[in-house]
């Protein structure tokens, strides 16, 4: 049987100035909510990578926040078998990051937009039947790992 191979990757946990986590929705999946993520390129350390996909996705530049934290590998497998490029899923580094600026600094209408919409939530009532089934155990195991929250 071969070897799983796992997209590197990256994600942050955006934090506001008064405690909300910022949540996207995905441009190709209605009603789909997660964090900022993008995978981490040959020539990138994932600090490098996290830079380059916050200022993609979100319009955030290195001086709008400042990383706090970060955890993992976590890891997820795509459903059904399914590969994307080769892989089987993703391992990812999680960043806590906090926003130095007000939330209007966030902004998805980017070049290439991978997200609809924003919402600021509050830790405890992120939802995860939000996330594809997926994700679901990745983003329990952050929650408790960076935010020392349990999610149910």
């Amino acid at each position: 049987m071969p070897e799983e191979r796992f997209r590197p990757n990256v994600a942050a946990l955006i934090r506001s100035q008064d405690g909300l986590l910022l949540v996207c929705e995905r441009a190709d999946f209605p009603g789909c909510w997660q964090f900022p993520q993008g995978g981490i390129r040959k020539d990138e350390s994932p600090e490098e990578a996290l830079c380059r996909e916050l200022r993609e996705e979100v319009s955030l530049k290195p001086h709008h926040y400042i990383l706090q934290k970060q955890g993992g590998p976590y890891r997820y497998r795509f459903p059904d078998g399914i590969k994307k490029n080769g892989y089987d899923g993703q391992e990812q580094t999680y960043f806590l990051a906090d926003l130095l600026g007000p939330k209007t600094l966030v902004d998805v209408r980017t070049e290439s937009p991978e997200f609809s919409a924003i919402q600021w939530v509050w830790p405890t009532d992120f939802d995860l039947e939000w996330l594809p089934p997926m994700k679901r155990e990745v983003y329990r195991s952050v929650f408790r790992d960076i935010l020392d929250i349990e999610l149910s």
